[in-house]
């Protein structure tokens, strides 16, 4: 067993933190700083630091498991684990046709499982229903900037920008608790002079270390950022030029923006006036500025808008496409801004090419070696896909997901999943979704394989293979492979389904040349040698050789964005309410996140001992005014009831929170599952379902 570090990155959110990990004797592997990674400089979060604790033997998936005559999961065979599989999708084809058969993917998969998973998808099954679990993490932001800058990359500048701007707004985002490594970066832009402004209904970690605390009603962050256009205009602020020079749709955009006026923003969102304008001021005083959006407002029936209405700030002041100037998202999962680039997402194909673009189709058809006219169109977005099992798809292959603990209505998806003909799960751990599957695969993670991820900044990185994984595991390349020869797919394919990670990423690299994002010029060995390579990265015409290669996009839209004529789209939008508002019978909101020691649906941090001693369990968080009306106090068990459900945990008081609100933590199963009560409604144009409000009664439990 080697004894020397390995640098790497950390599995969990998209800061990809670097690291060193060195496997001991005992087989335990220790971490340690990296300081020469420009992101986290050495910093490692709880999370990361305890990582290696999920690679032990006794917490995860050593062998396949079967479901048995009698109803039990028990070892099999790796033989007879995908025979299985292979048998009960062929079957249902066979009987049902392609779109019966459904792949649910996930935000934390390498690019290379991302791309074969996709490929496999379309290819080897023929069904256009696949997407992601990244669906329900920022795809209203994706929407969003599509439409605004004709191009979706989560930060268009590095994080180094931010302590180099003037002022920032983050809205609906606690990195405080989601990122921590990543608040150094505010910590010095105050440092430098900045300011820092929170847009969040709870005064979280984050909201207490900025210079203005927002604290929006929940749902109510379109109205506001309107709120605060409508003052740029009325005090002159706007970058006339700019918006001449490089925008275009102003006129409507600024006529939908005047219909909200500070007092009527006040009374919607319960930000005072004074507070709005003090944000504006504070906003437009330097000669750069940001905002930065998370889940907040993007987990919304409106979400889309909501994000467009924050870009059309930047816009009107000239705060885009401008040095440390812009509009950016923080991605959540680890490659949550790669998994929707290279074709696990319904309506995408590799490169962020559109399925339903004729010459992306005969460009990744080339590579693969298919008839274009053979790839089904786009299929459903996540949630409509989970709602379809068990009617419209009757099989079903999960990798890299949890959505028993992590979709909306979270109950009825558990419902669908268990009505399905036939269910295959790979994973790590018995995930709870795992444990309801008909064949479950343990497969490799982070430690275990090498791969490249693309983080919140838009930089592919190289995650290296440090440890060997336990026997009886394999990888989900391996997984693809074994499948599509049982299912005869590995003939006439040019390449097939390779097992070799970088054999995957040059066939990627092909696939993605000339889309939006191009990753034909970043190779391992660039990686292996750079702190990696932000896309768009093209390789060097095949007639010039002896060119310099591209030195990749930390920067973009500085001189022209990627719409046809260079120009950044105002989108005129308005407020409107969210999906479903209190009423006598559910009179309170309730908004969901994340806490600091525990990550996504907790399926891995769930089986750490440190963190789950530091957040041992679900908590709903109320303000005393909420308790004292139910005569509730510190600890005391709490009834929380939406129209889907009903979820039960201990009492968390604190002033931090709105008095008409409760936010409840999304990590855990069984009663007290947050995701029991959230909404399912969809953005119309992202398909984002409605997590960050919904309307609830809270009630005493006996």
């Amino acid at each position: 067993m080697q004894s020397t570090p390995t640098p790497t990155h950390c599995p969990y959110c998209a800061l990809q933190c670097g690291m060193n990990l060195t496997p001991a004797a005992d087989g335990s592997v220790e971490v340690t700083e990296r300081a020469d990674f420009p992101v986290n400089r050495g910093a490692l979060c709880g999370k990361g630091r305890t990582a290696p604790a999920v690679l032990a033997s006794a917490v995860r998936l050593t062998s396949p498991l079967v479901r048995d005559g009698a109803g039990a999961l028990v070892p099999a065979s790796w033989d007879e684990a995908l025979d299985r599989i292979a048998g009960n999708l062929a079957r249902t084809r066979e009987e049902h046709g392609a779109d019966a058969l459904g792949v649910f993917g996930g935000g934390g998969l390498t690019n290379e499982k991302a791309y074969a998973l996709g490929k496999f998808a379309r290819v080897v099954l023929g069904t256009s229903q696949i997407d992601y679990n990244g669906r329900f993490c920022m795809s209203s932001a994706a929407a969003a900037g599509t439409r605004a800058f004709g191009l979706d990359r989560g930060l268009p500048f590095p994080l180094e920008d931010i302590p180099r701007t003037g002022c920032v707004i983050l809205v609906g985002s606690n990195p405080a608790e989601t990122m921590p490594p990543s608040m150094r970066y505010f910590h010095e832009l105050r440092e430098n002079g900045g300011t820092l402004i929170v847009v969040d209904p709870r005064r979280t970690r984050t909201a207490e270390q900025a210079d203005l605390h927002l604290a929006p009603r929940p749902g109510t962050d379109l109205a506001l950022a309107l709120g605060l256009l409508h003052l740029v205009v009325a005090e002159g602020r706007v970058d006339e030029r700019y918006v001449e020079e490089r925008t275009a749709g102003w006129e409507e955009a600024r006529a939908a923006a005047m219909a909200h006026w500070p007092e009527y923003v006040e009374r919607i969102t319960g930000v005072s006036v004074p507070e709005l304008r003090e944000a504006v001021r504070l906003f437009c005083a330097p000669r750069a500025a940001m905002v930065l959006t998370a889940r907040g407002p993007e987990q919304q029936a409106k979400g889309t808008d909501t994000v467009g209405a924050w870009i059309n700030l930047c816009l009107a002041t000239g705060r885009a496409g401008r040095p440390l100037s812009g509009y950016g998202c923080l991605t959540g999962q680890g490659n949550g801004q790669g998994g929707r680039e290279h074709g696990q997402k319904a309506d995408q194909l590799p490169g962020y090419r559109k399925l339903t673009d004729p010459a992306a189709r005969r460009h990744v058809a080339g590579v693969w070696g298919v008839d274009p006219d053979s790839l089904p169109g786009p299929g459903r977005s996540a949630y409509e896909l989970l709602d379809a099992l068990g009617t419209d798809i009757r099989s079903l292959l999960v990798m890299g997901s949890n959505p028993v603990v992590s979709a909306p209505r979270a109950a009825h998806v558990e419902g669908r999943l268990r009505s399905l003909d036939f269910l295959a799960v790979c994973d790590v751990v018995l995930s709870e979704t795992a444990a309801l599957a008909d064949v479950v695969l343990p497969v490799t993670q982070w430690a275990e394989e090498t791969g490249t991820t693309t983080s919140l900044e838009g930089r592919v990185l190289l995650r290296r293979r440090a440890v060997t994984p336990p026997d009886g595991v394999r990888g989900d390349l391996e997984v693809l492979h074994g499948l599509a020869g049982r299912l005869g797919a590995e003939r006439g394919l040019e390449k097939g389904f390779p097992t070799d990670p970088e054999e995957v990423f040059e066939e990627l690299r092909r696939a993605s040349a000339g889309g939006p994002a191009d990753y034909s010029g970043i190779s391992y060995r660039r990686l292996a040698e750079e702190s990696g390579v932000f896309w768009p990265c093209a390789a060097p015409p095949p007639d010039t050789a002896g060119a310099e290669p591209h030195p990749g996009s930390p920067r973009l839209f500085l001189e022209r964005f990627a719409t046809d004529d260079g120009r950044a789209r105002f989108v005129p939008v308005s407020h409107r309410p969210s999906a479903e508002e209190p009423d006598d019978e559910y009179p309170v909101l309730l908004t969901t996140g994340r806490v600091v020691s525990q990550y996504q649906s907790g399926a891995q941090t769930r089986r750490v001992a440190e963190l789950n001693a530091a957040a041992p369990g679900p908590f709903v968080e109320l303000h005393p005014r909420l308790a004292a009306r139910l005569g509730a106090a510190e600890g005391d068990p709490l009834a929380v009831v939406s129209r889907r459900g009903r979820a039960v945990a201990p009492a968390r008081i604190t002033t931090g929170i709105r008095p008409d609100t409760v936010f409840m933590p999304f990590h855990w199963p069984g009663e007290g599952r947050a995701n029991t009560l959230t909404n399912p409604a969809l953005d119309p144009t992202s398909r984002m379902p409605e997590f960050k409000v919904c309307a609830v009664r809270v009630e005493t439990v006996a």
